[in-house]
């Protein structure tokens, strides 16, 4: 395939990872928060663990899971009430953190630590925004024939690649946030709205 060709594969790849990277989302509200909670280099972990955890949906996409959903519709149904069970319980978590420098020791463990980057990639396996980005993905950028699998791994490459900036940019924002907080109450209040919007996506999930 000619290089022009890949370039030309390459623009609209780029626009449509931007496009849905960087708008407001599940993974977006968390590392909002978690950049404010937890400051930007502790959510690093995060952030690549949605990255790598996209990318190797994609390939699960690409090796044929995705077509399950066209046979079985149920079983996409089931996912979106897995995910957004899910994202409730999370949005949960996010409302009743307690601010940075009250977060204690517990007997479960250590309160106020940051999503893992194994936690982060198994969510994006319950997240039904991530699926569509995954199946859309594929199903619109690839080649077909013996082309398949090097365009679809130029485009879960390249969306990867795309989609840790954008997603780094909220996280940023986070931390901004997080700067301006200096009272407890503050903190409660910030957290309590990051619940609310974390929960709010489930009624996009679920529509």
């Amino acid at each position: 395939m000619e290089i022009l060709s890949w370039w030309g594969l390459a623009g609209p790849v780029v626009m449509f990872a931007l496009t849905m990277s960087a708008t407001p989302g599940p993974n977006n509200m968390m590392l909002t928060a978690s950049g404010a909670q937890y400051g930007f280099y502790r959510t690093l972990p995060h952030m690549l663990g949605i990255s790598i955890g996209f990318m190797v949906l994609m390939v699960a996409v690409a090796l044929g899971l995705g077509s399950l959903f066209q046979q079985w519709p149920i079983l996409q149904q089931g996912l979106k009430v897995i995910g957004s069970a899910y994202l409730l319980w999370l949005a949960w978590k996010i409302a009743k953190a307690p601010a940075p420098e009250l977060a204690v020791s517990t007997e479960e463990g250590v309160s106020g630590r940051p999503f893992s980057f194994w936690q982060a990639l198994s969510f994006q396996f319950v997240n039904p925004k991530c699926w569509v980005m995954a199946i859309s993905a594929i199903a619109s950028f690839t080649w077909t024939g013996d082309e398949f699998w090097l365009s679809a791994a130029f485009v879960t490459v390249l969306c990867g690649l795309t989609n840790l900036p954008s997603i780094a940019m909220w996280a940023g924002f986070g931390v901004a946030i997080g700067r301006l907080l200096k009272k407890a109450w503050h903190w409660r209040c910030f957290n309590g709205v990051m619940g609310a919007m974390t929960a709010a996506c489930v009624l996009l999930i679920l529509s």
